[in-house]
């Protein structure tokens, strides 16, 4: 289905001014939601491949968006979702092709056993489902977490999430939550440089080991191991080779299962495999995924075995998600899938992926200011220091560069990390060698004025920006938005 140049425009066109939508977004909109560039907002009005553009009609690379995985609004993807949602959308308490095609090609996808799906809205339903699949199967409650996860806003995975529960109101954990380190090798309770030649998965798996023992002796066992197969919030972290490995068998001597968090990093981004945790050499019993899935739509699921799912059926209570697993849904996760096998996206996320670390671990050898680049296919981190032998991390400078990149040179990234430090790359998976290109020079640009105006830089802004703002580039406290 395609749609005319009129119509089109009469959806981008503006319809309030950039002023009043702020001024009715701080009225309207509850204030804990998060903004990108809150001090000077951008108006996105849409997007095309791996491009955003704003209501003047700029055009931003967008270095940001996991979720739109196969490009803004692609074209065979608008239109299975058009064509369906013209067609029917109901609930999978009927019969529906699309359905059982998503299911069909999503297991054909997973390694092992992992050929049973439940299908979802969200990454945060999908691992509170994963959740009560574990605790029914194991009749166990405790759950093991790394540091600095992030698996979603529900209740029960907001428990399993200290990213969010280790800030100032959070909730307090609860004694059924166990944590483990991180493995972050550069900046974690055990690093690379104080532990020359160790076996770093070995180092990290053990927090996990002793919890699995602890509560094996105290008679309770274990529900769950659950992790990321890559933590993103938590700075684009790469475990140690192994490292999932080690704990899987400790957990499953625990009687305990293991959940793989995909919904950030699965569907072909690590380029060399399908799903991250594959990089490891592992296979979960319940994999989550979702963002991605569904390209900016709302899709997500759990893939689980034949026999945990049985188990789940056999208690006699029948799940049923109202939008889960609809037609529309399914027909554009389904054109998802069909569209990065049939251009490839996976291979191009491992060869820009590849292209892209190289560039950065070069830069590193000229800017001080890079303490650590890692990444796997298009999911790069880059760690911003103050001192690579301290390590101290460089949260200003950090913040700054992503302000600069924006506003100066309209290529959009962001940071995180426990520091907040971190440049995260993610982008679509169409993001080709240009792009690259584009966001590697606009990158050494801002670390150039880091190095050539010290600690003046964090003031400086680009003449334009000065002009659109008239703020200041980072307000991290700021609760209403500017509207001039």
């Amino acid at each position: 289905m395609s749609y005319t140049r009129e119509q089109l425009e009469s959806v981008m066109s503006e319809k309030l001014s950039k002023s009043d939508t702020i001024k009715l977004r701080n009225k309207h909109i509850g204030q804990a939601c998060q903004l990108f560039y809150r001090s000077d907002p951008l108006k996105i009005v849409r997007g095309q491949g791996q491009y955003m553009f704003d209501e003047l009609g700029n055009r931003y690379l967008d270095c940001i968006n996991n979720v739109a995985h196969v490009g803004h609004c692609h074209p065979k993807v608008v239109r299975a979702g058009s064509l369906q949602m013209a067609t029917i959308s109901t609930n999978n308490r009927f019969l529906h092709d699309e359905l059982v095609q998503c299911a069909k090609t999503l297991t054909s996808k997973m390694p092992g056993d992992l050929s049973v799906c439940f299908f979802v809205n969200s990454g945060s339903e999908a691992n509170d489902l994963a959740l009560r699949l574990a605790r029914n199967y194991t009749k166990r409650h405790d759950v093991i977490t790394l540091d600095h996860a992030y698996h979603g806003h529900l209740t029960a995975v907001m428990e399993i999430s200290p990213y969010k529960f280790n800030q100032p109101g959070g909730e307090p954990k609860p004694d059924y939550i166990h944590v483990a380190p991180c493995p972050d090798v550069y900046r974690g309770k055990f690093i690379d440089k104080e532990h020359p030649g160790a076996d770093m998965a070995q180092l990290y798996s053990a927090p996990v080991v002793e919890v699995c023992q602890k509560l094996q002796s105290q008679g309770k066992g274990l529900a769950a191991f659950i992790a990321e197969s890559l933590q993103s919030c938590g700075g684009q972290i790469i475990p140690p080779p192994g490292y999932f490995r080690a704990v899987y068998d400790a957990v499953h001597a625990a009687g305990g299962l293991t959940i793989a968090d995909e919904v950030q990093v699965g569907f072909g981004r690590v380029g060399t495999h399908y799903w991250a945790f594959e990089t490891q050499d592992v296979v979960p019993d319940i994999v989550t995924v979702a963002k991605p899935m569904g390209n900016g739509h709302p899709v997500g699921a759990v893939v689980t075995t034949p026999e945990i799912a049985h188990a789940f059926y056999a208690t006699g209570v029948a799940y049923f998600n109202t939008y889960g697993g609809n037609p529309v849904s399914c027909a554009i996760a389904n054109a998802v899938m069909h569209v990065i096998d049939e251009e490839g996206l996976q291979e191009n996320a491992r060869v820009v992926g590849d292209y892209l670390l190289k560039k950065c671990r070069e830069f590193s050898l000229e800017f001080g200011i890079i303490g650590d680049v890692r990444g796997a296919g298009l999911f790069v981190g880059i760690e911003l220091v103050k001192n690579r032998d301290t390590r101290e991390p460089d949260t200003k400078s950090a913040h700054w560069v992503v302000n600069r990149m924006k506003s100066l040179h309209k290529v959009l990234v962001s940071s995180d990390g426990p520091n907040d430090n971190v440049i995260k790359l993610k982008p679509p998976m169409c993001f080709n060698q240009e792009n690259a290109d584009q966001f590697l020079q606009a990158f050494r640009e801002c670390l150039a004025m880091l190095v050539k105006e010290g600690s003046d830089a964090h003031f400086m802004v680009g003449a334009a920006a000065e002009k659109s703002s008239g703020a200041t580039m980072f307000e991290s406290h700021q609760r209403l938005i500017k509207s001039s």
